[in-house]
């Protein structure tokens, strides 16, 4: 089975990747770790950046960082993985490559978000969920 395993810097995508530990065999199960830098106008230290190397690098930096670490603990469960940044929109980048690749399920984390931060910063596991070319599963975390 191949999936993609979606992520950003959240206790969500943490959520995900411990189901995914917990649910899938880790010697039938291909994993390929997606992080995507969107790219759109960042406010940055209460303004608008005018050079935006420094703030892609730093991004670029970190999101290394947690794909080498969500990377580890899948190996150590036991699962062949691939890591993969992209810079673009989260939506278009997952759905695209579960397409390219091909994946078999996606599974991601949702942030929960109602609202006007809904509406302004839309749903990408909604918009994944609508249009990828297999399954998707969504992690929620439980609210106490």
């Amino acid at each position: 089975m191949k999936v993609l395993l979606a992520i950003d810097d959240s206790k969500f995508s943490q959520a995900a990747t411990q189901a995914l530990i917990t649910q899938a065999r880790p010697g039938e199960t291909e994993v390929r770790v997606l992080h995507v830098i969107e790219s759109y106008v960042f406010l940055y230290e209460g303004g608008y950046v005018v050079d935006w190397k420094p703030v892609i690098e730093e991004l670029r930096k970190k999101g290394e960082a947690l794909l080498t670490q969500t990377a580890q603990a899948l190996r150590t469960a036991g699962f062949q993985v691939v890591t993969a940044m992209e810079e673009g929109n989260p939506k278009s980048a997952i759905i695209d490559l579960a397409a390219k690749w091909p994946a078999d399920l996606v599974v991601m984390g949702s942030h929960g978000r109602k609202g006007f931060d809904r509406f302004f910063l839309g749903s990408v596991s909604e918009a994944v969920v609508r249009h990828a070319p297999c399954s998707v599963q969504v992690v929620r975390i439980p609210k106490r």
